[in-house]
This record gives structure tokens, C-alpha cells and sequence, in this order.
């Protein structure tokens, strides 16, 4: 393998009329970037100094929205400086760096809202065994395997890809995605079979799991008192509406990749800014205003003059 592989540049090629519109491009980024900061630090910081959400499903809230915070750290500043730059490059190396990032928090999302999940039946379904089960340990070992274990196997597929050579150095996008297979100079059967294996085991069997948890939830619930139904609709929506956006989005970047060179530039970049800008600012909002315990703090954090 050539030994300058490293320092081969790719063209992102996936903005529309940047020197145009680059500063409309910049103005919209950051402040959607510095909307996301403020309301999951926010959220974050309620959960941190109230002892009052110091449980679990609280802990695992903020474990989702400083996922949220890494995830757009490592997409938006690039966006910033490509958005100023003459020539939207990167490099072979951080491309690689930012597609295993990229993929690793998006991974650690289904895995975080699978704990949640549990979690959220054990405490309606198994309530007197809840203290015993959602110990201090089983929380960190379920946050421990969320960023882990994507980790681990996010890397494989990264570094499969990243000894690949290329032969074609334009990324139809504006961030490094699955796309960077179609730069290699041939497919590898290695590669394509190692993505499914990991896309099954921290994507679709998560997902699967969610699905089954919550719809056994409302089974049990519905069979009780008004007082459990109420309880899981008012614990459980919030977690489900999280789900629902996150995998429309994800399915919107499918259809991307899929699509690519049957839908034109402006419409890819459309629907690749509403996957990477909407996302990470719906999560705080969701949860700011469903879950009563955050919005009864928010509301005397910023009403506290008043």
C-alpha cells in the first residue's frame, strides 16, 4: 500500500454554490450549532446540580445529550471552516477520524434509548424490584457498553476502510459517511459483510429490543390501574418521540447514500443538513418540555428574577 495514503486530501463535493451563499451557510450552522450547545448544556446542567434527577432515567437523558454535544462537535466546526475555506477539503486521515465518531455516537444513541427502555420497564412493570435492579452499578455498566461497544466495532469497519486504496478522491457530501467506500478502487466482500454483521448487532437487534419493550409496557399497563397507564405515557412518550425522530433521520440518510446519484445536489444537501442540524436541537426540546420534573426546573432556572 502506497505510504502516502495518509496524506491524500478528499473534495467534499456535496455544497451548493458556497461562494455565493457561504456566509448564509455559516450564519445558519452556527447559530443552529450554538442552539445545540446552549439547550442540551442546559438540560445537562439542571440534571447535574438537582438532586432530585439523580435517577436513572434522568442519568441516561444526559448521557443522550452529551452524546448529542460529541456527535455535533465532531461534525459542525468542520462545516464552519469548509463553509470560509476556497476549497472544501479533508484529509484521508480525518475523514476516517470523523466517520468512526460519526458512527460510534450515532450507534451509542439506539444503545442509550435501549437502556432507556429497560429502564423504563422495569420501573412501570417491576416497580418494587426497581432500587434493587437500577443500581449505581448497573447504570454504569449500561453507559459503559452504550460508547464501548460501538467503539469496538465501529473501529473495525474504520480501519477495514481506511487500508483500502482509492481511486476516486470526491465525496459526493459534505461530511465523511458511508459514501468513502465509493472512493476504494474495488469493493470489498470483507468490508460489506462486517458492516451488516455490525449494523445488525448495534442498530437493528437494539431497535428490535425497543420495539419489544415498550409494546410489552403498554400491554401491562393498559391491564392496570389508570394511575400505571398515566405514569408510562407520561415517562415513555418522550423516549418514544426521541426514537421515532432519530430513526426517521437515520432512514433519511439511508435514502441519501442509496439515492445518490439519482436525486440532484441541492435536494442531497437539503436532506443531508436536516439529518446532521435538526436532530441534536429536537432531543433537549423533547425532553425539556415532556418530562415534568426538567420542565418544573427550567422554568425556575429561567424565571428566577421573576
Amino acid at each position: 500500500m502506497d505510504n502516502k495514503l495518509n496524506l491524500t486530501y478528499i473534495t467534499l463535493n456535496g455544497y451548493v454554490e458556497v461562494e455565493k451563499y457561504r456566509y448564509v451557510y455559516f450564519l445558519i450552522i452556527f447559530t443552529i450549532y450554538a442552539a445545540v450547545i446552549f439547550s442540551n448544556s442546559t438540560i445537562i446542567y439542571l440534571i447535574v446540580i438537582h438532586q432530585s434527577l439523580h435517577e436513572p432515567m434522568y442519568i441516561f437523558i444526559a448521557a443522550l445529550l452529551i452524546n448529542s454535544i460529541f456527535y455535533c462537535t465532531t461534525i459542525y466546526p468542520k462545516f464552519l471552516f469548509d463553509v470560509l475555506s476556497e476549497k472544501q477539503i479533508v484529509s484521508h486521515t480525518m475523514c476516517h477520524f470523523q466517520y468512526f465518531v460519526l458512527y460510534t455516537s450515532g450507534a451509542s444513541e439506539f444503545l442509550l434509548l435501549a437502556a432507556m427502555a429497560y429502564d423504563r420497564y422495569v420501573s412501570i412493570c417491576k416497580a418494587l424490584q426497581y432500587p434493587v435492579i437500577m443500581k449505581k452499578t448497573t447504570i454504569s455498566v449500561f453507559l459503559v457498553l452504550a460508547w464501548l461497544v460501538p467503539a469496538c466495532q465501529v473501529a473495525g469497519t474504520t480501519s477495514l476502510s481506511a487500508t483500502r486504496r482509492m481511486c476516486n478522491f470526491t465525496l459526493q457530501g459534505i461530511f465523511c459517511n458511508n459514501s468513502i467506500y465509493k472512493l476504494h478502487c474495488v469493493s470489498s466482500r470483507v468490508l460489506s459483510i462486517y458492516g451488516v454483521i455490525v449494523l445488525l448487532n448495534i442498530v437493528f437487534f437494539p431497535m428490535l429490543y425497543i420495539v419489544f419493550t415498550y409494546t410489552k409496557i403498554l400491554v401491562i399497563s393498559y391491564q392496570r390501574c389508570r394511575e400505571v397507564r398515566q405514569k408510562a405515557a407520561q415517562t415513555c412518550l418522550p423516549h418514544l418521540l426521541v426514537l421515532f425522530n432519530y430513526s426517521f433521520f437515520c432512514t433519511c440518510e439511508v435514502i441519501i447514500l442509496r439515492l445518490e446519484s439519482d436525486i440532484s445536489q441541492t435536494v442531497r444537501l437539503i436532506m443531508t443538513l436536516q439529518v446532521v442540524l435538526y436532530h441534536p436541537l429536537f432531543n433537549p426540546i423533547i425532553y425539556g418540555l415532556k418530562m415534568k420534573e426538567i420542565s418544573k426546573h427550567l422554568k425556575r432556572l429561567f424565571c428566577q428574577e421573576k
